[in-house]
């Protein structure tokens, strides 16, 4: 009875989508506040609607309703009840139910609270955003239905792919699906803006929260992904320049862009055109990571998807909304108006130099991602090639080293016309940190990579510059403690979060860099009771034991790592055997401090005679590895510290109580309250 409540409400959920995808667009365009308010009250209904649907699906995976077909094939009833939770979002008619219910709760937050947007606006903006939410009720209830019956039940599941039975795992997607589901917003405030034909200051105040949210959602999605594969997979490593992965870096790169873009807008009046364009382009590429991963076009352990005729639907709606913007955007932008005018040496300038960067570097990575698929597709499957990490590191590296020179002048240069000679002056502890940053890194690894060091530097010059901008803004040392406390706490939020994300990306290059470029790996058999010495310690394989988990059994293995004859940890691997799914899967060992990462992983057991009581065992360093992900959190945290500026919860003036009900269509969008 819950699955057919569920069933129900999806179909509800399904009609005020259309309902709010019409009525409030047509009130819209006739100036009239009660067909406008329409969308108010359905974007409502509809978070409502699908957050009961989301619980229904939620309750069959939890008691084990193997009536459901959906539970049948990704749940088993020895699974741990974590898994059993995270089950719901881990097939893909799960996952996509989250996804329009990410995209309705994110309706419902614009229905709430963006009471002072200008009744026109906020109408056209919640009639897209409804658009693009029918058309994927539809492709679930049409294809991917999660609450299709099996008569007659099944007795137990098939179980969850064990790779995806992981804490990791369990809050990845959600967090994945509310950056770049997220990014649904900003591109609904820009059609909303180009069938209005106005974009100004005030649409650069009202759009750049709700892109820094997805930014900062996306930003922690992605980490977390990362560090899930490093622990996870057993390979030592953290990024591989996977498909599905540049499928969510993609509009991160992106939004990155889009973010930037938006301050111009509402700082200067400036970048309208293409900062609209980038509203279109960042949500369109999360709409092609889910064709990707959905359409069964990449075989990974994202894609859950390997119907043809959900590939297609979903291509359709690809083409639909991306051509529909395109042609709009085509048709409206040239009539807007330029903004104010500015130098080419100014923060609007780096900021422009910015977009670029960051536009290339996302379509290096488009082209790596999409050009095996097409070569394959133009040759009928008689051509396939693999694009991977040397093509990315080729590419992408050198276009990063220009954009993070640029992020530490960006904040120092001026509005309207930067002075270049000042900023320097500003930048000589950050010149004179990233010197000694390459010169120590010669002295403590001469053996290494010679474009490490300079890597390094890099490193320095962004968080010397992102300290010695901050230390300019509350006049550090510059003035009296008194006064630099005064100014500290008088910094919007904005601002100090600003500073903590270009600082933790000082810290991810640090990171990256370091377990780059002087990673060491150690691959050996060993039997219980051998030592092999390599990467700079000596491993023994003290013993290995066999047992069972809640749904799996296990071989656990306990190396000891000694330094110079001294033990320094006792690491415990396993590797485990799911036997619902036959499928293994490792559980790394691992040691971690500030400066490095002590990895090790139990592989199989030899299957010879002589080889039948050894395993392989595989030992990695991983210098300064922690430092990718501490920077990401510290990335992250400032989105969020951004976010709480009381600037970005301010919208238009409030409307007196005889002021008309919408503005005409003649007159322009008011701008926001300081």
């Amino acid at each position: 009875m819950i699955a057919e409540i569920g069933q129900y409400v999806l179909i509800a959920a399904l009609v005020l989508a259309g309902v709010q995808a019409i009525v409030p667009l047509w009130g819209a365009a006739r100036g009239e506040a009660g067909l406008m308010a329409v969308g108010d009250r359905t974007a409502i209904a509809q978070a409502v609607a699908l957050l009961i649907a989301f619980a229904a699906l939620t309750h069959g995976f939890v008691t084990s309703d193997f009536s459901l077909s959906v539970v049948f094939q990704n749940s088993h009833s020895l699974k741990p009840m974590l898994y059993k939770v995270s089950g719901v979002w881990g097939n893909h008619e799960g996952s996509m139910l989250l996804w329009v219910l990410v995209l309705a709760l994110f309706s419902a937050a614009v229905a709430l609270y963006g009471r002072n947007l200008p009744p026109t606006l906020k109408a056209r903006v919640l009639s897209i955003q409804a658009m693009i939410g029918f058309a994927f009720l539809a492709f679930i209830i049409f294809t991917s239905n999660p609450f299709a019956r099996l008569t007659p039940a099944p007795l137990d599941g098939a179980g969850l792919n064990p790779l995806l039975q992981d804490p990791g795992l369990a809050f990845h997607p959600p967090l994945l699906y509310l950056g770049y589901v997220g990014f649904s917003m900003a591109f609904s405030f820009a059609i909303a803006a180009l069938i209005e034909g106005r974009v100004d200051a005030a649409w650069g105040r009202w759009v750049r929260p709700w892109t820094l949210a997805a930014w900062t959602f996306l930003t922690g999605g992605i980490a977390l992904g990362s560090w899930w594969a490093y622990y996870e997979l057993g390979w030592g490593g953290w990024w591989f320049w996977d498909p599905v992965e540049n499928a969510s870096f993609m509009p991160w790169l992106f939004g990155t862009a889009l973010l930037h873009s938006s301050i111009v807008v509402e700082k200067r009046d400036a970048l309208k055109s293409w900062t609209i364009l980038l509203a279109i382009l960042t949500f369109s590429m999360s709409l092609l990571g889910t064709f990707l991963v959905r359409s069964g076009v990449l075989t990974s352990v994202h894609a859950f998807a390997t119907d043809p005729e959900r590939g297609v639907f979903i291509l359709a709606i690809l083409a639909i909304t991306i051509g529909g913007a395109l042609t709009l955007f085509a048709v409206r932008a040239p009539g807007m108006k330029g903004g104010g005018l500015f130098a080419p040496v100014s923060r609007e300038g780096a900021l422009i130099a910015n977009n670029m960067l960051l536009t290339l570097a996302a379509a290096t990575v488009l082209l790596g991602t999409l050009y095996p698929l097409i070569l394959e597709a133009l040759s009928g499957g008689e051509s396939r090639v693999s694009v991977g990490p040397p093509f990315f590191n080729a590419t992408f590296g050198p276009i990063m080293v220009p954009l993070v020179l640029l992020v530490a002048v960006g904040p120092l240069m001026a509005w309207k016309r930067g002075n270049l000679r000042t900023a320097s002056r500003k930048l000589i502890p950050a010149a004179v940190a990233a010197i000694l940053a390459i010169a120590a890194t010669f002295l403590a690894v001469p053996d290494g990579p010679g474009l490490a060091p300079f890597a390094m530097g890099l490193a320095a010059w962004l968080g010397a510059g992102t300290i010695a901008e901050w230390g300019g803004r509350i006049k550090l040392f510059s003035s009296a403690p008194t006064v630099s406390l005064r100014r500290l706490s008088g910094q919007p939020r904005s601002a100090s979060g600003m500073t903590l994300a270009h600082l933790g990306l000082a810290v991810m290059i640090v990171g990256i860099t370091g377990s780059s470029a002087w990673r060491t790996e150690l691959v050996t058999t060993l039997s219980p009771g051998q030592t092999v010495e390599g990467a700079g310690y000596a491993v023994t394989l003290e013993s290995v034991t066999e047992g069972r988990g809640p749904n799996y059994s296990f071989e656990r293995a306990t190396l000891l790592i000694r330094e110079d004859g001294k033990l320094v940890t006792t690491m415990l691997t396993e590797r485990r055997f799911f036997p619902v799914a036959n499928q293994t899967t490792t559980e790394a060992g691992i040691r971690t401090t500030l400066l490095s990462d002590l990895y090790g992983v139990i592989g199989e057991r030899g299957r010879t005679p002589e080889t039948a009581n050894a395993w392989t065992v595989r030992f990695f360093v991983n210098p300064l590895v922690p430092w990718i992900w501490f920077g990401a959190l510290l990335m992250s945290l400032g989105g969020f510290l951004s976010l709480s500026d009381r600037r970005h919860r301010v919208g238009a003036p409030r409307r007196a109580a005889n002021a008309p009900p919408a503005n005409p269509p003649s007159q322009p969008i008011p701008a926001p309250a300081e």
